[in-house]
């Protein structure tokens, strides 16, 4: 018969020890508040389970954003883009019969370089963003734990980044047509991000402040038809009146960058100038759509 013997531990709980056959069980008192199906178990597990993951912050958001919309448009406007090439190239090609050079020529490259910015930054940004807006896709990134600042910026620097090749080839076919120097075409990489940044902002703000699709694509529109009529045209020929509304477009400030860099000795501050009054068109153009998005998604 074997005896069994009771040993104390540290917990208060007790031991029995079975001794025969050389077997030892350990039985052990547990109390029932911490097994796992005890109240303490669930008050412990109860937290995890009703906890929600943490939003995710605006970098790392705007970059997956950005990555998503730059696929998107890489397969969608494709097409889109060549007619901007062409159509830029086209103007450059008609204005050829009318400007010798000098600096008519240079407005005209710059103009030209800068339109395909609005074309694809400004009028289809406002397309998109308004027809996202009538089909309910707003609704889907609302219950996303994205920022709405990163899907405004991660839409507008994808449309403005699928502008580059456009605006290069543009910029280069333009001086060749017109013998402008291309030492300081480099310039582009601070005019296509600046002056993009802000006709997107333009756009996005077009689209999400229009109450219906429609009249996002014509406002759209209007917006790329000023930046052809202000920006290419040289502003020598212009009245008066159409200079004040030339400077009231953010396209015109990329255009007049663009255009100062051709010159033998370009006057560098009036360039930064420019550059500058691009980033601040850009940053209030895309605080206006992260403003307007909120709104958009809450309703």
């Amino acid at each position: 018969m074997s005896t069994p013997t009771a040993a104390s531990v540290p917990n208060g709980a007790s031991t029995a020890v079975n001794q025969s056959e050389g077997e030892q069980h350990d039985v052990s008192v547990v109390p029932a508040e911490v097994l796992p199906g005890g109240a303490l178990a669930v008050q412990e597990a109860a937290p995890q389970a009703a906890g929600l993951g943490p939003r995710a912050r605006l970098w790392p958001a705007l970059a997956a954003v950005y990555r998503a919309q730059l696929s998107r448009a890489r397969v969608a406007r494709i097409p889109l883009l060549f007619v901007a090439t062409f159509q830029s190239v086209g103007i450059l090609i008609m204005m050829r019969g009318v400007v010798d050079g000098g600096s008519e020529a240079e407005s005209v490259v710059a103009g030209s370089s800068v339109l395909v910015l609005a074309f694809v930054a400004l009028n289809l940004l406002a397309q998109y963003f308004g027809q996202l807006r009538s089909s309910g896709g707003l609704d889907h990134y609302a219950t996303l734990p994205v920022p709405p600042a990163a899907v405004v910026l991660g839409a507008a620097g994808a449309y403005a980044s699928f502008t580059v090749p456009g605006t290069v080839v543009t910029a280069v076919f333009g001086c060749v047509l017109f013998g402008l120097p291309m030492g300081n075409l480099w310039i582009l990489a601070a005019v296509i991000p600046l002056a993009g940044a802000a006709l997107a902002g333009l756009g996005a703000a077009l689209g999400l402040l229009a109450p219906r699709p429609e009249l996002a694509t014509v406002l759209g529109q209007l917006g790329m038809s000023a930046a052809l009529l202000l920006g290419v045209l040289p502003p020598e020929r212009m009245p008066e009146a159409v200079r004040f509304a030339r400077d009231l477009l953010p396209s015109t400030y990329g255009v007049e960058a663009c255009a100062r860099t051709f010159s033998a000795h370009p006057d560098w501050a009036l360039v930064l100038g420019d550059l500058a009054v691009c980033a601040l068109v850009g940053v209030v153009s895309l605080a206006v759509a992260t403003r307007a998005y909120r709104r958009a998604a809450v309703r």
